[in-house]
């Protein structure tokens, strides 16, 4: 399988596409006004501790004050976790990172256990452990890795305590790509510890990488074929950080001079429209429905136009096949995170079952957020995670709609003509006027003069007042009022 990066760079905003066989797998985008902060270090200052909910506040210089529990400061190689008042106190600064963006009405959450990755490595400058990635399968390659760290470590001579992990990526490399790491790091540290010796609070200490560079250390796989950049000027930036850190992705990275829109190429623009729909339709004729909640997602297995060539149960089996490896890359694409909840088509075969649970499992090794699969229940039920650090991609492009709040759904002119009469009634109680105007929907006013004429002549007999109507373009099919004449 081959893949390719596309990167759409404006000074207003960065957009990177993964493209895998043609076909889009992820999409990330970054406004300058409006960056995630996951990974940022700040010197903040508690502003309040919760001791019921073992956790404090704390002010780190954004319009909501972010969030940390007890066991985010304790030690983590301890298990007991010390009650939260005898570990911070109002007015303390506090250098902390944020692990998760804010979302929706929740501030950004953080951690004291700082962390600062490259392309093979994490570095944890309060712990001496040597991780290795769960991914890394191989027991022979877990143990190399560790000895290249340790003779690395040696060869530089660092004394003071600080731990790492090895990424994903660093299978397969060698002491010279992990010293290299090794050594940027270190430099990264020192300027980190430097800050927080002098800086105030709140304040930031360090900021995470572009979405561009973010990309090349986060994303980049031995599958990438190529790296294309449409801007001139962040094509050579971005050559120059390939250069001090990872020179092996050079011969990767093209400029894309083309008249036509980079994101046009593999009809990016399409599949990002299709991501922001309720409904995916898969190629056999069956479609997904995808619901998300402030609590978690739903996403529904229907066969649709699928009606299968053997049995009824062949065609289930095949839909929920279909369904599993659709879910994988919309769960990429969308970003979704958290609980979600996939109610495939009940089987009733249970190797059938199986091969489903095994498909989206191997669709999901690919994903790069750590995802959780509970299992299948008998109802047909999966129940899953998938770690949230940023928000999904319709919360970034996207926002409540105006008319309906969100709720997705609108009154039906009807309603709203039962909601005026009301209205009307209540006026009538509490004033004499002369008579009543009005002002609706198109559709609204429509209703009121044919349908619901009969009940606007009785309402008028019962006030003893007339009703006029007026039209108001702007108005959405909820809004209406009534106007004292």
């Amino acid at each position: 399988m081959s893949e390719e990066i596309l990167m759409n760079i404006t000074p207003m905003e960065s957009r990177v596409a993964v493209v895998e066989n043609g076909v889009l797998q992820e999409v990330h985008v970054e406004r300058t006004q409006r960056r995630g902060i996951v990974g940022n270090i700040y010197k903040g200052k508690v502003v309040r501790v919760l001791p019921g909910m073992q956790a404090a506040f704390v002010d780190i210089g954004l319009e909501r004050a972010a969030f940390i529990h007890a066991s985010e400061i304790s030690s983590r190689e301890g298990n007991a976790v010390e009650p939260i008042s005898a570990l911070v106190h109002d007015g303390q600064a506090l250098v902390v990172q944020v692990t998760k963006d804010p979302i929706g009405t929740k501030g950004a959450r953080l951690t004291t256990q700082l962390s600062i990755p490259s392309r093979y490595l994490v570095y944890m400058p309060k712990t001496s452990h040597v991780g290795i990635s769960l991914r890394i399968e191989d027991e022979g390659e877990r143990e190399r890795l560790k000895q290249v760290v340790a003779e690395c470590v040696a060869a530089e001579g660092i004394k003071e305590t600080g731990g790492f992990i090895l990424r994903t990526a660093a299978e397969g490399a060698g002491s010279d790509e992990i010293l290299m790491d090794i050594r940027y790091l270190r430099r990264l540290w020192e300027q980190i510890d430097g800050q927080m010796k002098t800086a105030g609070a709140p304040s930031i200490i360090y900021e995470d990488l572009s979405l561009a560079m973010r990309t090349l250390r986060d994303l980049v796989n031995p599958r990438i074929e190529k790296i294309r950049i449409d801007s001139r000027e962040n094509f050579q930036k971005v050559s120059q950080f390939v250069g001090e850190l990872m020179p092996e992705l050079g011969e990767h990275l093209e400029h894309y001079p083309g008249e036509r829109p980079i994101f046009d190429l593999y009809s990016v623009e399409d599949e990002i429209q299709k991501a922001l729909e309720r409904k995916v339709m898969l190629k056999s004729g069956g479609y997904l429905i995808i619901d998300p909640a402030e609590a978690m997602t739903t996403i529904d297995v229907n066969t649709g136009a699928f009606v299968g060539h053997r049995t009824l149960e062949e065609t289930i089996f095949k839909t929920n096949l279909e369904s599993a490896t659709a879910i994988a890359r919309q769960l990429r694409l969308r970003n979704i995170g958290g609980i979600i909840i996939i109610d495939f088509i009940d089987m009733e075969d249970e190797e059938h079952r199986r091969q489903v649970l095994r498909t989206l499992e191997k669709q999901l090794e690919r994903d790069h957020a750590k995802t959780n699969i509970i299992g299948i229940t008998e109802l047909g039920l999966v129940q899953m995670t998938r770690k949230r650090t940023r928000e999904s991609l319709e919360q970034v492009l996207c926002e409540p709609c105006m008319c309906c709040q969100g709720r997705g759904k609108l009154k039906t002119p009807e309603t709203v003509c039962y909601e005026i009469f009301r209205e009307i009634l209540r006026e009538a109680r509490a004033y004499q006027p002369e008579g009543y105007r009005v002002l609706a929907n198109q559709k609204v006013i429509d209703r009121l003069l044919d349908e619901e004429s009969g009940n606007v002549a009785d309402l008028e007999s019962f006030i003893g007042r007339s009703i006029k109507f007026q039209v108001e373009t702007m108005y959405s099919q909820e809004q209406y009022d009534v106007v004292l004449l």
